[in-house]
């Protein structure tokens, strides 16, 4: 499929594996609107912390990692801190991110340190913003705070990156399958994950998966 030969892989998997790529953070000025929400987040955190409120935080001990690409913003959280930042960028009012559109996950494969990512898309619809918020976790401590409690359509779309990932969203009102049958053992989208076969039943026949399959010439 992908000009593999010799091997007997006919599914082209056998020539996508690629090393992870992860951009380099960036330097201000950022550019665009970017300077500013950032300055604005950190206004509005660092006001929490002089009031003295509980879990108050500032921007840079919430946010250790800052990254533009591809024209998308992209803000690395410690996961501790990934509620009071959320929470802070929905409702200040300069910044009104009122609508998470996603959470997600992506497994960066074996010896990359903290492989297991949480991703959280936010909108804007007042000013017209993006923002992504990244969350880096070890497959042996996969915690991350739920934010259903802060944007309720992240409900089910963190019983799916649990489902996928087996990231656990800490605080989720109920983190069930919602994808692969209840008694279902493992998460299919982990690099780890045996890419398996489908039995079928008809002929009484199996597909081997696709790294095991002939070529036939």
């Amino acid at each position: 499929m992908f000009g593999i030969a010799g091997s007997g892989d006919t599914s082209g998997f056998g020539g996508l594996r690629l090393p992870a790529y992860a951009p380099a953070p960036a330097e201000r000025p950022y550019g665009g609107w970017f300077d500013e929400v950032v300055d604005e987040t950190a206004a509005a955190l660092d006001e929490g912390v002089a009031r003295g409120e509980s879990g108050a935080v500032t921007f840079d001990a919430a946010v250790p990692q800052v990254t533009v690409d591809r024209g998308e913003m992209t803000w690395y959280v410690a996961r501790d801190h990934l509620p009071t930042l959320a929470r802070t960028l929905r409702d200040d009012p300069a910044l009104r991110f009122e609508f998470c559109s996603g959470v997600s996950g992506v497994d960066y494969g074996e010896g990359i340190p903290q492989q297991l990512h949480s991703v959280v898309q936010l909108l804007s619809m007042t000013y017209r913003r993006r923002l992504r918020l990244e969350v880096c976790l070890e497959l042996d401590d996969p915690h991350c705070p739920s934010l259903v409690p802060i944007y309720p359509t992240a409900d089910w779309h963190e019983r799916e990156t649990w489902d996928m990932f087996g990231i656990v969203y800490d605080g989720h009102p109920s983190l069930t399958r919602i994808l692969m049958p209840d008694d279902w053992n493992g998460h299919p989208q982990l690099k780890s994950y045996p890419l398996g076969g489908i039995p079928v039943e008809y002929k009484g026949a199996e597909i081997p998966p696709p790294d095991q399959r002939r070529a036939y010439t």
